[in-house]
């Protein structure tokens, strides 16, 4: 590749002086980033996941600001603390500005996500761009669309004072839509976060696709039907459900097909 390494002699010890908890939660951010690039569902090197470190510390683990999704590992992501000191950045790159601001305000006041994925899809991206955002077209779209929460842009989120308001839109909810910029999950876990980000990526494909159909008015589903799903999502809306496991279990096989570098 070129003279970017995404290994550096630092990054051969991160397992050695982490704990094991911190370690299992690296390999899961990893491969969630790396399903991400498999997915297509990267915007270069300007995106972010983010993951709560395991114990009593307010640090958190983000990626390397320069490192495509392709080329996170799980010893090469940096852990920083909500207040933006680096604790641990192993190949020296720092961190996106615009990740810390909106990592960090979801870390600091919801303590019930332990991780954080924004995308910046070109679906998302364009659903965020309409002004009713997602509508309840389909059966992926219901199950978010009694429970999504909507910030607005403010532009590039490199202001600190935009955490305030971005905390309190995105309320008690864990399903985010930034206007005229992406989506955003949270969850109990990286397996929650991701399983969340999946179905409403989906659901965004789909708006896109009906909405350019072109074929006469959208039917949206009724609201005895929005009601019913809004109940029946809660199987996996908590993060709790065995759905969730056999999910991420099937995507880890997936990904292990192409490659296990991102455990090193």
């Amino acid at each position: 590749m070129s003279s970017l390494s995404v290994v550096s002699p630092a990054t051969h010890s991160v397992r050695q002086r982490v704990s094991a908890e911190e370690w299992e939660v690296r390999v899961k951010l990893a491969a969630a980033y790396r399903l991400a690039a498999l997915f297509r569902w990267t915007d270069h090197i300007y995106t972010h996941f983010s993951a709560r470190v395991p114990g009593p510390d307010e640090h958190f683990l983000i990626n390397a600001f320069g490192l495509l999704f392709d080329e996170i590992t799980a010893s090469n992501l940096v852990k920083v603390d909500v207040d933006g000191t680096i604790i641990d950045d192993p190949l020296g790159l720092g961190i996106n500005q615009a990740g810390y601001v909106i990592h960090s305000a979801i870390h600091r006041a919801r303590h019930d996500l332990k991780a954080v994925l924004h995308t910046h899809t070109r679906d998302g991206a364009a659903v965020s761009a309409q002004r009713d955002g997602l509508l309840p077209l389909s059966q992926h779209a219901l199950a978010y669309y009694s429970r999504v929460a909507y910030h607005n842009y403010e532009g590039v989120a490199l202001d600190l004072e935009e955490q305030e308001r971005l905390v309190a839109n995105l309320g008690e909810s864990n399903i985010l839509i930034l206007r005229n910029h992406g989506l955003l999950t949270g969850g109990v876990s990286v397996e929650h976060a991701f399983r969340e980000l999946h179905g409403l990526e989906r659901a965004c494909n789909i708006q896109i696709a009906a909405q350019a159909g072109g074929n006469g008015d959208l039917l949206y589903a009724p609201p005895a039907a929005i009601a019913k799903v809004h109940e029946q999502s809660k199987r996996f809306s908590d993060g709790l459900g065995e759905g969730i496991q056999r999910h991420w279990d099937a995507l880890i096989r997936q990904l292990d097909r192409e490659g296990r570098d991102y455990q090193e």
